[in-house]
């Protein structure tokens, strides 16, 4: 959500023009992120938030708007997108794909209790259940191949002790990462900067860029490793339960899940760390960009890694 494509107001006047929601009143750049420009737009109407798509295609943009209107029209608590004056969620701006998007109440927050967990928990049950009556299919892009492909550029920026985490890892995942579970529609990215609270209630999961489909555990597994994470890295049991529980009541786990609750542990923290390597070593220019510390997820895998086996019994 850096700033890469900057705009001026006369610029957002003309693309609210295909809208229906009242006259600009005041718009401002959103540093927080890495992937897409993000605005914050202000109109006599309501409040909304712009974004342009840096790296994915007008085709591919579709899936995205489309399921997040599919899920806030099944209840998920979510922004929904605004069509335009032709009934489309995304239209062009400045040679790029843009949508515009309803802005929910509350802001994100940093420190997370069994209130928020819970919350979030039932949240991701509701997403997965409603993700299994939506009609299209995305890979996911930053699966596998993309961890083996990802490795490979940044090793030889990483000390001795980090390249052998990351090669003992990457080969741990093997066959495991695409395990024989349940599969569908997952958020990939539901972190606590992706959701806003009105106080101490759920308004809203925001950033649907990186949904696809893929192993419905290994997205539970990316959203525990943040919103169950001690000061030391390691996982709250407590939490983690109240999320499972809460999650189980939209959608039931089936037996061996649970045997692979670890592994995608693992999975999830090895993603994020690639990532944000990569992020650090190879960075993109943007007026606004914001990069993240790779150490905290190296430090979350290795105590995945190390406590493979009692986290196995962080279950229901």
């Amino acid at each position: 959500m850096s700033v890469y494509t900057t705009i001026d107001q006369s610029e957002l006047q003309d693309f609210l023009g295909h809208y229906s929601v009242g006259a600009l009143v005041g718009f401002e750049g959103i540093s927080d992120g890495i992937e897409n420009t993000n605005y914050f737009v202000n109109t006599d109407q309501a409040r909304f938030v712009l974004t342009i798509f840096e790296h994915h295609s007008f085709e591919e943009m579709q899936y995205f708007l489309n399921l997040m209107h599919h899920l806030a029209d099944h209840g998920v608590p979510s922004a929904n997108p605004v069509a335009d004056d032709v009934g489309q969620y995304l239209r062009m701006f400045k040679g790029k794909p843009a949508a515009l998007v309803e802005r929910l109440s509350g802001g994100s927050i940093h420190e997370t209790t069994l209130g928020h967990c819970e919350q979030l928990g039932a949240a991701m049950g509701k997403l997965h259940s409603a993700g299994l009556s939506f009609a299209q299919h995305r890979d996911n892009p930053r699966g596998p191949h993309w961890f083996a492909q990802t490795a490979k550029q940044v090793l030889c920026k990483l000390p001795v002790e980090q390249q052998t985490l990351l090669n003992l890892e990457l080969q741990y995942q093997g066959n495991r990462r695409d395990a024989d579970i349940p599969r569908g529609v997952i958020h990939a990215d539901l972190f606590r900067d992706n959701c806003l609270w009105d106080g101490d209630r759920l308004s809203g999961i925001i950033d649907f860029y990186y949904a696809c489909d893929d192993v419905l555990l290994y997205d539970l597994a990316v959203t525990v490793n943040d919103w169950c994470c001690n000061d030391d890295f390691s996982l709250d049991r407590d939490k983690t339960v109240t999320l499972l529980r809460a999650y189980q009541q939209h959608r039931a786990f089936e037996d061996n899940e649970q045997q692979y609750w670890p592994t995608m542990l693992r999975a999830g923290a090895l993603r994020f760390w690639l990532s944000r390597l990569y992020d650090k070593h190879f960075p993109r220019e943007g007026d606004l960009v914001h990069t993240k510390n790779p150490d905290e997820f190296r430090a979350i895998l290795s105590d995945r890694v190390s406590n493979n086996d009692l986290y196995r019994d962080y279950w229901l």
